[in-house]
């Protein structure tokens, strides 16, 4: 005989049927129910030691697996705990489930212990909130999943009551189809076909959406058509491999690199941008643009409410259909007769050089040369950071990945485990500052819980890198970004892994190849005098 579902399994069946295997949290008493109909469902709960990592961890797996991250907290406190990760996802587009326990309705009118109001924390930060309802269980599980996985991704809110999450409820089956894709058509489309035709100097910007559509294999038919050379920003860097000659690598937030792309991306006569979502650029790509002197077409799932840019068309439309329409009837030509692509490509090489001794770009040069190159990596917020987002090069989506909306510290290691959780046969490094390794070095014992063996790289100058360097560069004392050495090889021990300080190139890459061979997880201590960025990024 079938057991009766409870409100909290109608939940859980629908996030399993959305592809989630993992959930992540801390759980209270009023999330116990929660947690059971997870696990009954098909979902294994994981234990972290942090809220805010919880959801870090889901990301790491999201980004393997392709399905909602699954953050569960309990009440007050808990819920609170993981605003940054929530946020993070709202910001950089990452569909997120976040179920937190609450008091019944009428609990709360008499009771205020850790009580708070829970979806107006959450309002604006996610896509949406909801009060899960036992007769409306089915409905409000779909709404969020169909909420959370539509352009652009986000997080989702359910709060469920303690004895809602215990009441018995049916699942009528309601599923709500995805859109169409759609692509442009019309005067439009002609105007497009048109500036495309004519166009001697294409340059196109890859963004995020494009990687969230999986527009790769239309992507690289397009460009090279049509011969455009093309930037992306960070979190599409290897939507097409970065050795394609087109390819100018990533950019964001890197003045050094900006030097260098942006005096062509003003020469083009023809910008494309193809799910480009300027939420992970800096203030120097604010209208970098002129409408008044190049065609500009913007693709996109949302309309343009940022600001950052204009475009002269603007088309709500599908990647793929939409450059496969495009093409129609329009050939192919020679572009950038000057050869200034090339020329861009070799100058970006010689400002971010592989071949020095040591220093934080060494320490990057000589893990991108000594890992095998299937392997994932993780980056935390800081100067390092911008570094090794331009010089850790991709050769497939998602192999790199990090807070580029948010910016947000201690985000590298929980990725880390996460991903290495869901793929155990990749090699998995993550790299962090060594103050965002402190925020979150707790997360080392679930590591070793879950016995996962990611390597963890710790850039160690005993100072927040990027924010000294910003206040030497407005001419202020030092204050408040410098703080005392650590042994962070010694935590890594400490929390049943391996742990290896190294000062050169040969140490690190001897620490690597052990790293590799060991079924526990290693943490290794990059010592690097302070200042080493200094003209870097």
């Amino acid at each position: 005989m079938t057991e009766p579902s409870r409100a909290a399994d109608v939940l859980a069946r629908r996030l399993y049927e959305a592809g989630c295997r993992h959930a992540f949290g801390m759980p209270g008493g009023e999330v116990l129910t929660l947690v059971d109909a997870l696990t009954r469902a098909g979902i294994a709960f994981h234990l972290a030691k942090h809220e805010n990592c919880a959801g870090f961890m889901g990301e790491g797996v999201h980004h393997a697996d392709g399905a909602p991250v699954i953050l569960v907290a309990t009440l007050g406190p808990g819920a609170l705990n993981g605003i940054n990760v929530v946020a993070n996802a709202h910001q950089d587009r990452v569909p997120m489930l976040v179920l937190t326990g609450c008091v019944d309705a009428a609990e709360e009118q008499s009771y205020t212990h850790q009580v708070l109001d829970h979806r107006a924390v959450f309002t604006p930060i996610t896509k949406a909130t909801f009060r899960l309802d036992a007769e409306a269980a089915d409905l409000i599980a779909d709404k969020a999943v169909a909420i959370a996985t539509e352009p652009r991704n986000g997080p989702v809110h359910i709060d469920v009551p303690i004895s809602v999450a215990d009441a018995p409820a049916k699942d009528r089956g309601v599923r709500r189809a995805p859109a169409s894709a759609s692509a442009p058509s019309g005067e439009a489309l002609a105007q497009a076909q048109s500036w495309l035709a004519a166009a001697e100097r294409p340059v196109a910007v890859i963004g995020l959406d494009a990687l969230q559509e999986n527009a790769g294999t239309a992507l690289r038919s397009f460009l090279e058509r049509h011969q455009i050379p093309f930037v992306t920003t960070y979190k599409a860097k290897g939507i097409l491999p970065e050795n394609h000659p087109l390819c100018l690598g990533g950019a964001g937030l890197s003045p050094l690199a900006d030097k260098h792309l942006l005096p062509m991306v003003r020469e083009a006569d023809l910008v494309l941008s193809i799910g480009y979502d300027p939420i992970e650029m800096r203030p120097g790509w604010r209208n970098v643009w002129d409408l008044d002197t190049q065609n500009v077409i913007d693709v996109a799932p949302e309309a343009n409410t940022h600001y950052m840019h204009q475009a002269g068309l603007n088309f709500l439309t599908a990647i793929t259909p939409t450059l496969e329409t495009l093409s129609e009837g329009t050939a192919p030509r020679e572009t950038w007769a000057n050869g200034r692509p090339a020329a861009v490509k070799s100058a970006l090489a010689a400002a971010f050089p592989q071949d020095v001794d040591w220093g934080p770009a060494g320490v990057i040069a000589e893990c991108r040369a000594t890992l095998p190159p299937e392997t994932l990596a993780t980056a935390d917020s800081g100067a390092h950071r911008i570094l090794l987002s331009q010089m850790w090069e991709c050769s497939e989506p998602r192999s790199l990945i990090q807070s580029s909306g948010l910016c947000t510290m201690g985000c590298a290691v929980p990725m880390a485990i996460g991903r290495k959780l869901a793929q155990p046969d990749r090699p998995v490094v993550s790299f962090s500052g060594d103050a965002g390794f402190l925020m979150v070095a707790g997360e080392l014992a679930t590591a070793a819980e879950l016995g996962v063996a990611p390597i963890f790289v710790v850039f160690a100058d005993a100072s927040l890198a990027l924010i000294e360097l910003k206040q030497r560069q407005r001419q202020l004392a030092n204050g408040g970004v410098d703080f005392a050495e650590h042994d962070f090889a010694a935590m890594g021990r400490a929390f049943g892994g391996n742990g290896v300080k190294v000062t050169n190139r040969s140490e690190l890459r001897a620490a690597l190849m052990d790293a590799m061979k060991s079924d526990k997880f290693t943490v290794i201590s990059a010592v690097i005098d302070r200042g080493g960025y200094d003209g870097r990024i």
